[in-house]
């Protein structure tokens, strides 16, 4: 089969918005150089979008135009590797989908045990994230709750109180045991994320359990979020001005 022939094979029956490079097609045509030209090709007649350097997808065209890839499939490389979870898309997306922001943001975080420099894919800029924790499929949904409150003064378009009153609403929706494990995550966060997260389970739970938390914290810090006393009483308890 033509070489040609081949990539607009493989290329129809692959979804619409699937990513891909020339390695996709390298196990059954050698030629490197021949597969990137006609991709290119492809890409001149509007058959195939680039999304940026050695990167492709097949488009969705609506009345409004061609619609990007979602944001999984833009990054993918940089989250999984040979079946391994490497990290998982936090802040600005987050945020957005879970109800702290209407913003809609051209920057893409993602949390990793290694990060590296930021960069650029399409219109949209990745950065990176340090997470200190594991990083398994199971945790992620905690550790993107716990990056909110780290980060939760760097939400755009949104209010400490209004993010507080939300993470409480998050948190009451928590089982017993995605609540304990949420507490033993946060020990690998910095004191503010630890101080919040003991403040905000305190005001939902005045019966919680947050002694991991406070033996974790220095008596003596103090943490500047200027947090209404109204949404969240209980942070005096936890130096939280």
């Amino acid at each position: 089969m033509k070489t040609s022939v081949y990539i607009e094979c493989k290329i129809n029956k692959l979804p619409k918005g699937y990513v891909f490079t020339y390695i996709d097609f390298i196990s059954e045509v050698t030629k490197r150089e021949a597969i990137i030209k006609h991709l290119n090709r492809m890409v001149a007649s509007g058959k195939i979008e680039k999304l940026s350097k050695g990167k492709y997808y097949k488009p969705q065209n609506t009345v409004f135009g061609n619609l990007l890839p979602e944001q999984n499939q833009i990054v993918k490389d940089l989250l999984e590797k040979n079946g391994k979870l490497l990290g998982y898309i936090t802040g600005y997306s987050y945020y957005n989908s879970m109800g702290f922001t209407t913003q809609v943001s051209n920057v893409i975080q993602i949390a990793r045990n290694e990060t590296r420099p930021s960069l650029q894919r399409g219109r949209f800029k990745v950065a990176f994230i340090k997470q200190r924790n594991t990083i398994a499929k199971q945790n992620v949904p905690l550790l993107r709750l716990l990056d909110t409150i780290r980060f939760i003064k760097d939400i755009p378009d949104a209010t400490i109180n209004n993010s507080c009153i939300r993470l409480q609403k998050l948190l009451t929706e928590l089982t017993k045991e995605e609540q304990e494990q949420l507490k033993k995550l946060a020990l690998k966060y910095p004191p503010s994320t630890r101080a919040l997260l003991g403040a905000l389970f305190q005001q939902i739970d005045s019966n919680q359990n947050t002694e991991i938390l406070q033996k974790s914290l220095n008596p003596i810090t103090t943490y500047k979020l200027s947090v209404s006393k109204t949404i969240l009483p209980t942070a005096k308890n936890w130096n939280i001005k």
